[in-house]
């Protein structure tokens, strides 16, 4: 990050996006999103073998926060990720947690 990014509201952004990764649900569900994938909510709880309302609850974090970006497409809506890079921040947290 250039110094003319550091302004205080870019990192507010920052922070807020690192609080809601900082749990192991969002955590998973990141890491489920690498390389551009789009993930619908059924899928998503499927793979985390979590009831569907929690599965909802964690999404609607990461999308609040600007992790997330979702797009409908019929009676579905699919998830995926904001900036590619965030992966890279799990790939780091995935490489510490060893």
């Amino acid at each position: 990050m250039e110094s003319n990014e550091l302004t205080a509201e870019n990192l507010d952004r920052a922070a807020g996006m690192l609080k809601a990764i900082a749990h192991p649900v969002r955590i998973s569900i990141i890491g489920f999103l690498e390389d551009g994938r789009k993930l619908s909510v059924t899928e998503i709880y499927s793979q985390l073998g979590i009831e569907q309302s929690t599965a909802s609850h964690h999404l609607g974090i990461l999308k609040d926060k600007g992790v997330l970006l979702s797009k409908r497409e019929g009676k579905n809506t699919y998830y995926y990720l904001r900036h590619e890079r965030l992966r890279d921040i799990i790939t780091c947290i995935s490489s510490c947690g060893r």
